[in-house]
C-alpha cells in the first residue's frame, strides 16, 4: 500500500513493516519532530526495536483535546547518539547535559485520518506493533503484538462482547507490581487473565470467554472507560 505524506510524498507501507510508538510529553518536542525531523529517547531507557521502520508519537497530557491518542507518524530514515548538551547547545547548565540520547531522524510527519486513542487514558512509554495492526487500529490496546494468537483471540472475542479488555495490564497490589496479558476493569476490581489462564485451544477460548463475562458480571459489570461512554 502507499499513502502520501504531509508534503505530498507517495510512501510505499508493507504489511510487515515495524512501527514502534513513542510517548510525546510536550509540544515543544513535537515541534522538534515536525520541522526538525527528530526525535531523542534517552540511551538509559531506549527500548529494543529503533529500527523500526516507522515512528508514532503517542501525545500526553499537555496535548489538550489531542491527548492519549495517536495522531501522527513518520518513517525511520536513521539513528545516532549524542549528548543533550549537542542537542541543546543553548541549554549548557541543564542537569542532563552530558547524558547520551538516540537521536531518531524522521521523514515528515503523516497524519493518521482518524486517531488511535486510549480509552482508559494509560500512561505509555514504548509500544511495538506492526504496520498492519497500525493501520487497523482503532484504540491503543488494537495495537499489542505480544502474548501469541491466543491473548489476540481472546482479546478480540471479549471485545466483542462489549467487554472493553486492557492488554499489558499492570497490576498494583500492597507489595508487588506485575503485569498480565489482559484484565477487565470493573465496578468492583478487575478482572485479570494471567499466562496460566489463557486459552490454549478453540475449546477451551469459548470457555475462559465465558468464565470470564461470568466474574464480570459478579464485580458488578464492565468499569466503562471515558472514552466509550455516551
Amino acid at each position: 500500500m502507499c499513502s502520501q505524506d504531509l508534503c505530498g510524498t507517495i510512501v510505499l507501507m508493507y504489511p510487515e513493516d515495524r512501527v514502534l510508538v513513542a510517548y510525546m510529553s510536550s509540544p515543544a518536542d513535537f515541534a522538534i519532530a515536525r520541522n526538525e525531523h527528530w526525535y531523542r529517547i534517552p540511551q538509559a531507557t531506549a527500548p529494543k526495536g529503533l529500527y523500526a521502520e516507522y515512528f508514532a508519537f503517542y501525545f500526553g497530557r499537555r496535548f489538550g483535546e489531542e491527548k492519549w491518542a495517536i495522531h501522527y507518524y513518520a518513517r525511520r530514515m536513521g539513528h545516532e547518539l549524542a549528548s543533550r548538551r549537542m542537542l541543546f547547545p543553548d541549554q549548557p547548565d541543564h542537569p542532563r547535559a552530558d547524558d547520551l540520547y538516540y537521536v531518531v531522524q524522521l521523514g515528515p510527519l503523516q497524519k493518521r485520518e482518524t486517531p488511535i486513542i486510549s480509552l482508559r487514558w494509560r500512561r505509555i512509554t514504548f509500544i511495538h506493533t506492526t504496520w498492519d495492526r497500525f493501520q487497523d487500529a482503532q484504540e491503543i490496546n488494537d495495537l499489542f503484538v505480544e502474548g501469541g494468537d491466543y491473548v489476540d483471540r481472546l482479546y478480540a472475542t471479549l471485545k466483542e462482547n462489549g467487554l472493553h479488555p486492557e492488554r499489558n495490564y499492570l497490576v498494583r497490589e500492597p507489595h508487588q507490581r506485575y503485569v498480565v496479558p489482559l484484565a477487565i476493569p470493573c465496578r468492583r476490581g478487575a478482572v485479570t487473565v494471567t499466562e496460566d489462564e489463557l486459552p490454549r485451544s478453540d475449546a477451551e477460548l469459548a470457555n475462559v470467554a465465558a468464565a470470564i463475562t461470568r466474574e464480570v458480571l459478579e464485580r458488578g459489570g464492565v468499569r466503562q472507560p471515558p472514552s466509550a461512554r455516551g
